[in-house]
C-alpha cells in the first residue's frame, strides 16, 4: 500500500518519516484519532515502508506482517477453543482488498459472517492471541528487516489479553515495531498507553475529502463539496452518503418515529419501538445512538439559521425544519447525556429492552422543556 492512498494526514506522515530518518522509531506507536480519519490506512501505509513496498504485501500476506484484531467465536469452533485471528486471517485480507484501509467494526463482523443479531457477541482480542502474538514475534525476520505486529482496535482486549501485550511490550523482540491502531484509546491500561508513542490523527480536511470524492468516486465538485461537510472528516461517513440505503437511513426513520410517538405521548408504541430496538444487537444499538447525537446536534443548530454551523442531509434537514424548535437550551444537555448513558449502558450488557423504553419515556418529560 502506498501513502497516495491515505487520504490527507500529510502531517502524520512528514512526522512518522522524520521518526525513521532520524533513527528514533520507537518500538510501540498507537494512532488515535477520530473514526473514518485514516488510522488503519496509515498503519498499513507505513508497515508497507517499514517491509519494502514488497510486492507480497499486494495480498497483505507479508511473513514479518503480524495482524491481530477482535474475534468472535463462530458454531464451527469446538467448545474449548478460543478465537485467535489466525481464525480469520483469510476473511480479513479479503476485506482489506475489497473494501480498503477504511473499515469499520461494523464491516468487520460482518465479514466474520455476523448478523445484526449476532452483535450481541462483542468480539474482542482474547489472551490466546496475545500468545500468538508472542510466539510470531520471536522468530526471526524472514526478510531480515522489520518484524511489524499491527494491532487493530487494541482497546477491545480482554484484561487476560491486555497484561500479556503489556509484558511484550516492555520487553519487544528485536527489530519488531508494534503499531496500535485505537478508536478509544481511554479503554485501555494506563501502563500499556505509557509505553506507546501516542501519534494523534484530526478529521480528514474538507478539501482532502473533495478532493478524493471527486477522484476516486468521480462526482462532481458540488455534490463532493455537500458530502464532504457532511462527512465532517469522515471517510466512512462520506462512503455511506453515497450508499442510497446506508444505515443512517434506517437510523434517522428509528430517531423521527421516537420523536413523535415521545411528542404524542403513544407508551403503547412507544414499547413496540423499543422491541424492534432491542432486535438490532449491541454494536448496531450504540451506532444508533451516536447517529440520535448527531441528529440532536444539528437539530439545536438548526435553529441559528445558519447553514455553515449544520451538517445534514437533505431527508435530516426536511425533519429538522419542524423539529428543531423542540431543542433548545433547557433539554439539549439533558437528552445527550441521556443517549450517552444508554450507550454506556449497552456496552455494559444492561438489558436494551429496560435501557430503550427508560430513554424513550424520559424523551417524553424532556421534550416539554422550555
Amino acid at each position: 500500500m502506498q501513502r497516495n492512498e491515505v487520504i490527507g494526514q500529510q502531517e502524520v506522515w512528514n512526522r512518522l518519516m522524520e521518526m525513521v530518518q532520524e533513527n528514533r522509531l520507537p518500538h510501540a506507536l498507537m494512532f488515535c484519532g477520530p473514526q473514518g480519519c485514516g488510522k488503519l490506512a496509515m498503519a498499513l501505509a507505513f508497515a508497507s515502508y517499514l517491509l519494502g513496498d514488497s510486492p507480497m504485501l499486494r495480498k497483505w500476506e507479508h511473513p514479518d506482517l503480524h495482524f491481530t484484531f477482535p474475534t468472535i467465536k463462530t458454531a464451527n469452533m469446538g467448545s474449548d477453543h478460543k478465537p485467535v485471528s489466525l481464525d480469520f486471517i483469510k476473511e480479513w485480507r479479503e476485506l482489506l482488498l475489497s473494501k480498503g484501509p477504511y473499515i469499520q467494526i461494523s464491516d468487520w463482523m460482518q465479514k466474520m459472517g455476523k448478523t445484526d443479531a449476532d452483535y450481541n457477541k462483542q468480539a474482542i482480542i482474547t489472551a490466546e492471541e496475545t500468545d500468538a502474538i508472542s510466539h510470531e514475534l520471536m522468530m526471526m525476520s524472514s526478510q531480515g528487516g522489520y518484524k511489524i505486529s499491527l494491532i487493530w482496535l487494541p482497546e477491545r482486549m480482554n484484561i487476560q489479553s491486555a497484561n500479556k501485550i503489556l509484558k511484550l511490550l516492555e520487553e519487544p523482540p528485536r527489530q519488531t515495531v508494534f503499531l496500535l491502531v485505537s478508536e478509544n484509546p481511554e479503554l485501555l491500561l494506563e501502563t500499556i498507553r505509557s509505553r506507546t508513542q501516542r501519534i494523534d490523527f484530526k478529521k480528514i480536511e474538507t478539501a482532502e475529502m473533495e478532493k478524493a470524492l471527486i477522484e476516486r468516486r468521480a462526482l462532481e465538485p458540488d455534490m463532493a463539496h455537500r458530502i464532504a461537510r457532511i462527512a465532517n472528516g469522515n471517510w466512512n461517513l462520506a462512503l455511506e452518503e453515497l450508499d442510497a440505503g446506508n444505515e443512517n437511513r434506517q437510523h434517522l426513520d428509528m430517531f423521527i418515529m421516537l420523536m413523535r410517538l415521545a411528542y404524542m405521548r403513544k407508551i403503547g408504541d412507544l414499547k413496540k419501538w423499543t422491541d424492534v430496538i432491542a432486535t438490532f444487537g449491541r454494536e448496531k444499538q450504540k451506532r444508533m445512538l451516536d447517529y440520535f447525537m448527531h441528529m440532536l446536534r444539528e437539530s439545536f443548530m438548526y435553529n441559528f439559521r445558519n447553514p455553515e454551523l449544520s451538517y445534514m442531509t437533505q431527508d435530516e434537514e426536511n425533519f429538522a425544519k419542524n423539529f428543531a424548535r423542540f431543542i433548545n437550551e433547557a433539554n439539549i444537555i439533558d437528552i445527550s447525556n441521556l443517549f450517552e448513558d444508554s450507550k454506556r449502558m449497552i456496552s455494559q450488557n444492561a438489558n436494551a429492552k429496560i435501557v430503550f423504553f427508560d430513554m424513550a419515556l424520559k424523551i417524553i418529560v424532556l421534550l416539554l422543556r422550555k
